[in-house]
């Protein structure tokens, strides 16, 4: 071997070590301790997420600058987090992933520079980001440094929200500051053992607070996904939640320049559905889960649904009519009656502004007695939290299309999309009940005198419901004034559905110019 030869071998021989040394993360004990959590190392999770061979690693060798408190001697491989792109399912999506065995994943100058690094490049190429949230919290050794990192952060990703799909998984806990990261994406996956999200964790809890309360109830599943809504789907564990990404990816387009892809359908977007004619009981007040109405729409009974347990009283999700994707937005009747509160309202709000923001046509499904009433939903704002409905669909230029199915009563009627709220066809199923409110208020306020007055009260107050019910608790009325488009069967609502979107897919919307409207947020 020659000279020349021997100083390639040399200079390739380092370049193997260093990249094999940082390949290995914080190290077998490290990677070892992470699966006794039940966790994937980052690199594990981003193997698997990729479709094979496709992954390019950006940033393997970044490393940080500080040297107080010891960091000097600190090796932290890639600086916790690895940053790459490569193809899911054959479309392109950018990563970050935490790496909770190198110094507890923890966040950083330069952490947090390839992160918001890695989002602007998702931005610039028009490709999905994926954030996998496993750290630590802040590196207190960096000080102001790691401070301003959060600011980098943060800027990139409402600099590309609305422009690329950005979804955050939380796999691991995600403390501090830096929870604001995954709460300020367009969704929040959180696996049901490992996943925690919380601006402050119990210690800092106990030491501000004299509160002494565990991590799991402090910020896991619960406090999300049931009590808070800012967790739109439970995983069970890291390959559960890379699984339904991919899933959900699959149901979106790359960016919002771009229409959601179109799967191929074998379900025939005419079939009629006789079923449904019989399935709302014959009461009005006797509930049935909506869920059943959807899953008999949808191509093939799929349907991705999203905050499953929280804000129970309307449901919301993705599904497909004659392949392509839409979102969905229907009242539920066996929770809350269906009935529209503060959190229903801020649901639905930010799903259908998504939707909008990427193309996504929506259909609307009522049967809702009207807002939520009295001084617990009042305190809490519901005026301000029901108006974002209203914002959202009135703002949404994307395809929409409502049915009312039983109920749709007082502003609720007006939420759920209306012919004048923004809907682009409306229609009704003939058992429909659609006015300002229900028979027996109606009655109690425009003939109270007169039911007060008579001989006989109790069979006046009757008599003078069923007037006002016979005259305006059915769609015919809405639909002689041009409110309704047509009242249809039950049985041909898929069909009206696809030949609805069929109309609609050009669709195109010219409005003045503006920012953008001034949201009740």
């Amino acid at each position: 071997m020659d000279l020349k030869e021997k100083w390639f071998e040399e200079i390739y021989k380092e370049h193997s070590e260093k990249r094999e040394k940082a390949m290995q993360m914080g190290g077998a004990k490290a990677i070892e301790a992470q699966h006794k959590e039940g966790k994937l190392s980052a690199r594990e999770r981003v193997e698997y997420f990729f479709d094979p061979g496709t992954f390019t690693e950006l940033g393997l060798f970044v490393r940080h600058r500080t040297t107080a408190f010891g960091m000097d001697k600190r090796e932290v491989p890639a600086e916790g987090v690895v940053t790459g792109f490569g193809k899911v399912n054959g479309r392109m999506v950018v990563v970050g992933a935490e790496d909770y065995t190198s110094m507890a994943g923890t966040f950083g100058e330069y952490h947090g520079k390839k992160f918001s690094q890695a989002i602007d490049f998702a931005k610039e190429k028009g490709w999905p980001f994926v954030g996998m949230n496993d750290s630590g919290g802040a590196r207190l050794q960096e000080g102001m440094d790691t401070l301003q990192s959060y600011a980098w952060l943060f800027r990139s990703q409402i600099l590309a929200s609305g422009i690329i799909p950005q979804i955050a998984l939380l796999m691991g806990p995600c403390l501090g500051g830096q929870a604001y990261h995954p709460i300020m994406q367009d969704f929040v996956f959180q696996n049901r053992k490992t996943g925690f999200m919380g601006i402050a964790g119990p210690a800092f809890v106990k030491t501000q607070t004299g509160v002494e309360i565990t991590l799991e109830e402090l910020c896991g599943i619960k406090a999300h996904a049931y009590k808070t809504g800012q967790t739109h789907l439970v995983v069970e564990d890291d390959k559960d939640c890379l699984d339904r990404t991919k899933e959900l990816l699959a149901l979106l387009p790359t960016n919002n320049k771009e229409k959601p892809p179109r799967k191929e359908c074998h379900d025939d977007p005419e079939r009629v559905i006789p079923e449904l004619d019989t399935l709302i009981p014959e009461r009005a007040s006797k509930p049935f889960d909506m869920h059943k109405v959807v899953l008999k729409i949808v191509d093939d009974g799929y349907f991705f649904e999203l905050f499953k347990t929280f804000a129970t009283n309307v449901i919301i999700g993705f599904g497909r009519f004659n392949g392509r994707t839409t979102g969905i937005v229907a009242s539920q009747p066996i929770s809350k009656a269906g009935a529209i509160d503060c959190d229903a309202a801020d649901k639905v709000a930010r799903f259908v502004r998504f939707c909008d923001l990427f193309n996504i046509p929506l259909v609307n499904l009522h049967d809702t007695p009207g807002f939520w009433i009295g001084p617990q939903e009042e305190w809490r704002g519901i005026l301000r939290h029901g108006a974002k409905m209203l914002y959202a669909y009135i703002d949404a230029t994307v395809p929409k299309i409502s049915f009312i199915l039983r109920k749709s009563y007082a502003g609720a009627y007006l939420g759920m999309c209306c012919k004048d709220t923004g809907a682009d066809f409306m229609f009704a199923w003939p058992q429909a009940k659609v006015t300002i409110v229900g028979a027996d208020t109606a009655a109690s306020v425009i003939f109270a005198k007169e039911i007060k007055s008579a001989p006989n009260p109790e069979e006046t107050r009757k008599e003078r419901i069923q007037l006002y019910s016979d005259l305006y608790e059915n769609p015919y009325r809405g639909a002689e004034r041009n409110y309704l488009d047509d009242v249809i069967l039950p049985r041909d609502t898929r069909k009206y559905i696809n030949r609805c979107l069929d109309v609609l897919e050009n669709k195109s919307e010219v409005r003045p110019w503006r920012k953008y409207s001034n949201i009740n947020l």
